[in-house]
């Protein structure tokens, strides 16, 4: 994180004080309230000259059959005069939906769509909610925490058995080498062996 993006953050949380900036880890993000999304992307470009569009995500934060927020949504733009960096998150709760920056950030239409397909966030305001990734008759979301993976249950799976899957104790971690790690015996011998 750069000074730079710091001070982006700080002048964006000043131009719209209920906007919350907190650092972990030497990156700040600017926790934004969903209702204000919009609003703080297009100050964020206005105000601050961020222009270009870097990438949009999310991150199932929910437990399976959990109630309230659902989804983390992190949005990230630079500065072209400095390339300095600004990172915004919303939480969007189950059953939401997520308000479109595409109008401020063209860019941002095809990485709402994934979030939308993958994640299974409804949209609001998006000029083109069309499926992206997925077939029309795939059911689900697969990046949602809750996806069951259909191919581990319609049939076994083909490789060993997870530890402890076959009724046996898990092998020592100590003993178990990394796989493509050869073994003691392999490499030059030294003079005294």
């Amino acid at each position: 994180m750069t000074a730079g993006s710091q001070r982006l953050a700080d002048r964006l949380v000043d131009l719209l004080p209920d906007l919350d900036a907190r650092t972990a880890f030497g990156q700040t993000v600017v926790h934004v309230p969903v209702e204000r999304w919009v609003e703080a992307a297009t100050t964020a470009r206005d105000e601050l000259g961020c222009g270009a569009f870097d990438w949009l995500g999310a991150e199932d934060a929910g437990r399976p059959g959990s109630v309230g927020e659902r989804h983390a949504v992190l949005l990230h733009v630079l500065a072209p005069a400095s390339w300095d960096g600004l990172l915004l998150r919303t939480e969007v709760a189950a059953g939401a939906a997520l308000p479109s920056v595409a109008g401020v950030w063209a860019g941002a239409a095809w990485h709402e769509r994934e979030v939308a397909e993958m994640f299974g966030v409804a949209l609001a305001g998006h000029p083109d909610p069309r499926r992206l990734l997925l077939p029309a008759e795939f059911a689900g979301h697969p990046l949602r925490k809750d996806f069951v993976l259909a191919s581990r249950v319609v049939r076994p799976w083909p490789g060993r058995l997870e530890p402890g899957e076959d009724g046996t104790a898990a092998p020592s971690r100590r003993r178990l080498a990394p796989p493509g790690v050869p073994g003691p015996e392999w490499g030059p011998r030294r003079e005294s062996e």
